[in-house]
């Protein structure tokens, strides 16, 4: 098989798996290289540019082991030992200059079973109170969790099913090297004779089991310990099958044997650089593009390029405090070092938790309930690490990354993603996969995303940043729904952010002579599904307020509130629309779209509005000629491939009916909402994600859709002058009273005066203009009354 030939059978595995006879194949290769190009092609399309790692500590409860392999330093006899097991306070300790020093991880590695061999094991343990070292570290493991925060990953050896039953509770994650297949390694004279533990069959019952109970599991290959590469690839086979039946198998570990004095194999040859290149190429193409493949980076000193182009996409888990303590000789990396190293070879380093991104992602499946939302308190919308303390609704300075994003040095895009960008600016659809990868993007990807969106924003728009003055009145908070995400609604007579309420016809009217008293333009009403609103309800509310104010422009009632109201009087939506423009309605928020898929829909509100019911709302609307804003509510459940989704419903319906006059996204407030305290929503959008989504939005929508609305209630004014650099040209509103936002946490205020909104332009470098509901500016009002005189 020539070189052209295996690339194009590497395409091929990105699609289907490989037959174990193609597979077997790779043995034809004896050179690295001929496998590298193709593995890296494969990491590049699944995992893109990142190299992810996990902050931990390591915790060594026990050294003693009952096996006795013999290549292994970690394992200690009774008399090298102060003590047989580490106590909770040592442990904790430990895990506390972790917790200080950033970690989130706390990895548990200890020997197998060691009460099974040793009188002093079994006599720690009934002094600990435990009867099994098993029992012991569920405990440790517990009070770690419980007093530091860090997220435990267990390493205790095979395990039979009622064990990891009893420790999935206590860790959201846990792992078992299979490091060989081959039974021929446990008979005498070989690495793992006197090792019951070592069995082949022994470790791949454990991960069986593992898989059967839903628990996310690490495991790997120890080459240059007498196997072959036949046995190797045996060996990645049953890892890939016991993965296609359970899907568990989080990360799989190539490691390199390290000969060390003491032992028995302190003798043996190492494997040499290019077997492990090798290994590593061979796994991607067995185990596939989407498996995350290790290799440890303090074992490769040098050569982490290397490792990079021959598949490896994660450096596992690397400590900033402890030693690793399999492998004392060899010490960790500096994180900047490896950051740096990690550049170097093109790509970007990143933090993950002890649960890797693909499982982080669902731990409805794959974690414990207990621990779920200690998960989701700590990841991003990939299933990364989260990077910043920034939270959508604080008044938090701006992470100073953002500098960085925003700076004119770093734009150079990816080939790749050059050529999405450019088919942005010229006004091509792009694919789902095309905007889940403008979301993913990072380093020198990520501020060509942003550049490329301000840039397009300056041609389309130009400098000039608009704002409306208009006040918000929320006539009731009482509701029928019950939105995961909303703190704003009451079911009940009074809650801990204040009373239920109802605002009668005289109160709306007169907030609303108030709001044009201090030259307001726009009311916005939206409110609640009260029990006792009928589609007469909002036709009335218009009539008031067009009483109170004729030439006030009414921009009133979500989709959630039309369809409501015409269920209620028995009409089409069509004819109520028409009702509702005749009493005076100007134009349409569109809110309550959240997010369109209805996936998401039935966790976060699976009484509302399904996807297309919003759209017909909207294109209904527009049809009878009146406009509406359109709006993405995200950083609570979904993910990049559902914004995605969202954006091309958005596109399509623009693109039918014209009628979106702007799009703004509405960063989650997670602070007092519903899915947040009960432990099953994420703290919101990074800030990364919330600058992304108005810098993806306007590359998504152009040219159909114009205008991009930044709020500052949720983003704060460092917030809203990063994302004005970033594709949004809009500041929204005045407000004079909000009160959604407040009461889901959010402080940054009611209201901004007009030179308020002028220093956030101005710090973008950008003149601030006044504009309508409807985006006439004051010079063209201004050129519009001349011309009329």
């Amino acid at each position: 098989m020539t070189t052209t030939a295996l690339r194009r059978l590497a395409r091929e595995f990105a699609l289907r798996r490989p037959e174990p006879p193609e597979a077997f194949q790779l043995l034809e290769y004896d050179s690295p290289a001929d496998l590298m190009a193709a593995a890296e092609e494969l990491t590049l399309g699944a995992h893109g540019l990142a190299v992810t790692y996990s902050r931990k500590v390591f915790i060594p409860l026990t050294q003693l082991c009952r096996d006795v392999c013999h290549y292994c330093t970690f394992a200690k006899a009774p008399r090298a030992l102060r003590a047989a097991y580490l106590s909770i306070e040592e442990a904790l300790e430990i895990a506390q200059r972790g917790a200080a020093a950033g970690c989130k991880e706390a990895l548990f590695t200890l020997g197998d079973k060691p009460e099974l061999r040793y009188a002093r094991a079994r006599a720690a343990l009934t002094e600990l109170g435990h009867a099994t070292t098993l029992e012991y570290l569920g405990a440790a493991a517990k009070e770690i969790l419980n007093r530091t925060g860090l997220l435990p990953h267990l390493n205790p050896g095979v395990m039979q099913p009622e064990d990891l039953r009893r420790l999935r509770p206590a860790a959201v994650s846990m792992g078992l090297m299979l490091e060989t297949s081959a039974t021929r390694l446990s008979e005498r004279g070989g690495p793992h004779w006197g090792s019951p533990d070592k069995m082949p069959a022994a470790r791949l019952a454990t991960l069986e089991s593992a898989g059967e109970l839903a628990i996310p599991f690490t495991t790997g290959i120890l080459i240059g310990i007498g196997e072959t590469r036949r046995e190797r690839i045996e060996a990645l086979l049953a890892i890939r099958a016991l993965h296609e039946r359970h899907g568990h198998i989080q990360e799989v570990i190539i490691q390199n044997f390290r000969a060390k004095p003491g032992t028995g194999m302190a003798g043996a040859a190492e494997p040499a650089l290019s077997e492990h290149l090798w290994t590593i190429a061979a796994a991607r193409l067995i185990l596939g593009p989407l498996m995350s493949l290790q290799a440890p980076p303090n074992l490769q000193p040098g050569a982490l390029a290397a490792l990079m182009r021959a598949g490896v996409n994660d450096w596992g888990g690397v400590s900033p405090i402890t030693p690793d303590h399999v492998n004392p000789e060899a010490p960790w990396p500096e994180l900047e070092e490896l950051a740096e190293q990690t550049a170097a070879a093109g790509r970007i380093l990143l933090e993950r938790l002890a649960i890797t991104p693909a499982f982080a992602r669902n731990p409805g499946r794959w974690v414990d309930e207990s621990l779920r939302a200690r998960v989701l308190s700590l990841v991003d919308s990939c299933g990364r690490a989260r990077a910043e303390g920034w939270c959508a609704g604080h008044a938090g300075e701006t992470p100073p990354a953002a500098r960085t994003w925003l700076t004119p040095a770093a734009r150079r895009a990816s080939r790749s993603l050059g050529r999405t960008l450019a088919r942005a600016a010229q006004g091509a659809t792009l694919e789902e996969s095309e905007l889940v990868a403008l979301f993913s993007a990072e380093g020198s990807d990520l501020s060509a995303v942003f550049a490329a969106a301000d840039r397009l924003r300056a041609e389309v728009v130009g400098p000039e940043v608009t704002f409306v003055v208009n006040r918000n009145i929320n006539y009731t908070n009482i509701c029928l729904y019950k939105c995961g995400f909303c703190a704003f609604s009451k079911g009940g007579s009074r809650v801990a952010r204040g009373p239920a309420y109802r605002l009668d016809l005289d109160e709306i009217a007169r907030r609303v002579v108030e709001a044009h008293e201090r030259g307001a333009t726009e009311v916005c009403l939206q409110g609640g599904i009260h029990p006792d609103y009928t589609g007469n309800t909002y036709l009335e509310i218009v009539a008031a307020v067009k009483a109170a104010v004729p030439a006030i422009h009414v921009h009133a009632f979500s989709p959630l509130e039309v369809s409501h109201g015409a269920h209620t009087l028995g009409v089409s939506l069509a004819t109520f629309l028409r009702r509702l423009k005749a009493a005076g309605l100007s134009t349409l928020p569109g809110t309550a779209a959240e997010i369109l898929d209805d996936e998401v829909r039935a966790l976060i509100c699976p009484d509302k509005l399904r996807t297309e019911e919003w759209l017909t709302v909207m294109r209904t609307a527009h049809e009878v000629g009146l406009r509406s804003t359109a709006t993405i509510m995200f950083g609570h459940v979904e993910q990049p491939e559902h914004w995605a989704r969202h954006l091309l419903h958005l596109r399509r319906l623009q693109q039918r009916t014209g009628g979106f006059t702007e799009f703004v996204p509405l960063p989650f407030v997670h602070m007092e909402a519903p899915l947040w305290r009960k432990g099953l929503a994420r703290r919101g959008p990074t800030f990364r994600e919330a600058l992304l989504m108005h810098a993806v939005g306007r590359l998504a929508l152009h040219p159909h859709l114009t205008n991009v609305q930044v709020s500052w209630v949720k983003m704060a004014a460092g917030g809203a002058a990063a994302c004005l650099r970033a594709g949004a040209n809009d500041l929204g509103g005045t407000l004079m009273n909000e009160s959604i936002t407040r009461a889901a946490g959010g402080v940054n205020g009611q209201e901004l005066t007009r030179e308020d909104l002028q220093r956030i332009a101005a710090s973008a470098g950008r003149p601030l203009v006044q504009r309508t509901t409807l985006y006439a500016t004051e010079r063209a009002l201004s050129r519009a009354a001349a011309s009329h005189h």
